[in-house]
């Protein structure tokens, strides 16, 4: 059962990572790459139990906080920038 869970993790990642290449805006990409490193946490955890490795735990905490940090910054950064599409009223002027 547990291994069928984790063959659903990867099928869920190479989704993610097709989404993340297709994606149409950046916004898209940037939470294609979240749901990669959300996934990849789960895909280390449920390895770690499979495995009877329970310090996978901890490497797999360790990416979720990098994963999250990571994708805050490239956020804020693409904030800085006019990434999106220009509005109404910025076409008027």
């Amino acid at each position: 059962m547990l291994i069928a869970a984790t063959l659903a993790v990867l099928v869920a990642m190479i989704l993610a990572i097709i989404r993340g290449i297709v994606g149409p805006t950046l916004y898209d990409r940037i939470l294609a790459v979240n749901m990669f490193g959300t996934k990849t946490v789960l895909l280390l955890s449920l390895l770690g139990f499979v495995m009877g490795r329970p310090e996978f735990l901890d490497i797999a905490i360790v990416y979720a906080l990098i994963n999250f940090i990571s994708v805050v910054g490239v956020l804020r950064y693409s904030g800085t920038f006019e990434l999106k599409q220009p509005s109404a009223e910025s076409k008027e002027e």
